[in-house]
């Protein structure tokens, strides 16, 4: 099989297909598109989901916790507890254990959300630092976002820029190689995107308007994204190349590495379904706390498309990462 994602033909065939419900408390439980569960315990929602991180070596602890918890804030809840899996190879040092578990603190006290159990273990089945993180979180007075009450015309915003976290990691695991499309002023700046995967002010501004569903781009890039949310709530979609937020050093990075940056890695970005008439509203109130939202398009009856230099062209299902052409 491939590297990467089991396809979404696969997801459902060997996964979903195999796997029953049957507690009344379960309320909602992951498919594509939708990466939470979603647990009713009472007087609370319990929203829960757990990331991986495989594709990294510098900021492991960060992207660990910032990806799960961004999984939790895309149906509006607040993290409260995280429990990680940590497999090291042989050959790691009790430093760099210490390193990973500082990293990973620093990003919770930023957020606000405690790292409250898990497992570490150092084993030979694995030849690089494999961390698997479980996020528990809580919604406020049980509201999650309506997906039911999406429509043809509920506009698709992407907050920041596509493509950080990738520009991120390859700017941290390959810096030598980096430094050949980069000036030294460029390659700082594609480091310190690792300081923007959260999509915590996202959740919070997104809550005070007509949201449908939230989705944080992560393998597949914008396109994987639009292609998932689409498909997730029934509707086509169109969006509008042009208007896909990247910035030039990402543009930069991917071409030297050959690199397609619109179906790269993009945590620390938002996808927001949002009513047609608060669109603006939202992108205004995200200004105000300096925090970019774009217009890319509209949900559609039929077909997943982009215009592209005058052209409708199909947007497929996501494939592995292009992250993985370089790790």
């Amino acid at each position: 099989m491939k590297i990467g994602k089991i396809s979404n033909n696969d997801l459902k065939k060997l996964i979903f297909n195999n796997l029953t419900l049957n507690r009344k408390e379960v309320l909602e439980a992951s498919e594509i598109g939708s990466d939470c569960a979603v647990v009713d315990l009472g007087d609370e929602l319990l929203v829960t989901s757990v990331d991986p991180i495989t594709g990294a070596s510098k900021n492991i602890g960060s992207l660990a916790v910032n990806v799960a918890c961004n999984d939790a804030y895309c149906l509006l809840a607040e993290p409260v507890g995280l429990l990680m899996s940590v497999l090291l190879p042989e050959k790691t040092t009790k430093n760099e254990i210490e390193e990973i578990m500082i990293d990973a603190q620093s990003a919770c006290d930023k957020i606000g959300v405690n790292i409250i159990g898990g497992h570490t273990e150092v084993t030979d089945v694995v030849n690089t630092v494999v961390i698997t993180t479980t996020v528990l979180a809580k919604t406020k007075d049980r509201i999650l976002p309506n997906r039911k009450s999406a429509k043809v015309g509920d506009r698709i915003l992407v907050s920041k820029h596509v493509a950080l976290e990738g520009t991120s990691i390859i700017a941290h695991d390959f810096e030598m190689d980096s430094s050949k499309y980069l000036n030294e002023e460029e390659l700082n700046e594609a480091k310190s995107y690792s300081k923007l995967l959260s999509v915590k002010e996202e959740s919070l501004i997104s809550r005070k308007f007509r949201v449908r569903a939230l989705h944080d781009i992560t393998e597949g890039g914008v396109l994987g994204a639009v292609w998932e949310m689409a498909t997730n709530l029934g509707f086509g979609a169109e969006i509008n190349f042009e208007d896909i937020p990247i910035t030039d050093v990402t543009k930069k990075l991917t071409k030297g590495f050959d690199l397609n940056p619109f179906r790269f890695i993009s945590s620390g970005s938002m996808m927001v379904i949002v009513d047609r008439e608060d669109s603006e509203k939202l992108i205004d109130e995200a200004k105000k706390v300096g925090l970019l939202f774009t217009d890319i398009g509209s949900l559609v009856e039929t077909g997943i498309v982009m215009n592209k230099n005058g052209e409708k062209l199909d947007i497929d299902e996501p494939s592995p990462d292009e992250l993985y052409k370089v790790v």
